[in-house]
């Protein structure tokens, strides 16, 4: 937020991005996929909006990804707590009495078919992103949850094609992909904190 409001990209920057693709590791979706890259996007993020976080996301793994989106740079994590924080979920996820909840970090199977459904109508929103110079933007700030809430409840408008009746009766369609949560195991997590250990070391590099 603090670079489109002009200031100078910072490691405090990446912590943000860092912040982000927790995200997208633990939804599966690019953030603001629904939006127009545009004007309007930029504002909202310089007054707090974030990407909605899922109900199954683990605490811990939620309180490191908020801290380091927070809009103030200096209240976001560094690497090497960044490094230790992780560390420290990763030995949670071998403890049996943590393992319960570390098996919620997985994908609801109808916000993947949400996530195939849309992915092509809203193509055209990151086809057409255009570079903006930004000013007079407030300074960038934390939304409060009631704000988040408002943020995330616009409707959207998806694209119905015209013929989606013969499409649903073709026996070619192809639905997406069915997902048994039952068979997401703590061991995904652990692939994926394995992942954000490596990509802190390079952030620390």
């Amino acid at each position: 937020p603090e670079v489109i409001f002009g200031k100078e990209y910072t490691f405090a920057s990446d912590v943000y991005s860092f912040g982000i693709l927790m995200w997208e590791i633990s939804s599966g979706q690019s953030p603001f996929n629904t939006y127009e890259h545009n004007y309007d996007l930029a504002m909202k993020i310089v007054n707090g909006m974030r990407p909605k976080i899922g109900s199954g996301v683990p605490s811990k793994y939620k309180e490191i990804m908020k801290q380091c989106w927070d809009a103030n740079p200096s209240k976001r994590p560094d690497a090497a707590t960044l490094f230790d924080e992780i560390q420290k979920m990763r030995e949670d996820s071998y403890n049996n009495d943590n393992a319960n909840e570390f098996n919620t970090l997985e994908y609801n199977s109808s916000q993947i078919s949400q996530v195939n459904s849309n992915s092509s109508s809203n193509l055209h929103l990151l086809s057409t992103s255009k570079l903006y110079q930004f000013g007079n933007l407030p300074e960038p700030r934390n939304a409060t949850e009631e704000e988040q809430e408002a943020f995330h409840s616009k409707p959207y408008d998806f694209n119905i094609p015209d013929n989606i009746d013969s499409l649903l009766s073709s026996d070619q369609v192809e639905l997406g992909f069915s997902v048994d949560i039952k068979e997401i195991k703590v061991t995904k997590l652990k692939i994926k904190i394995m992942k954000l250990k490596i990509i802190v070391l390079k952030l620390d590099k």
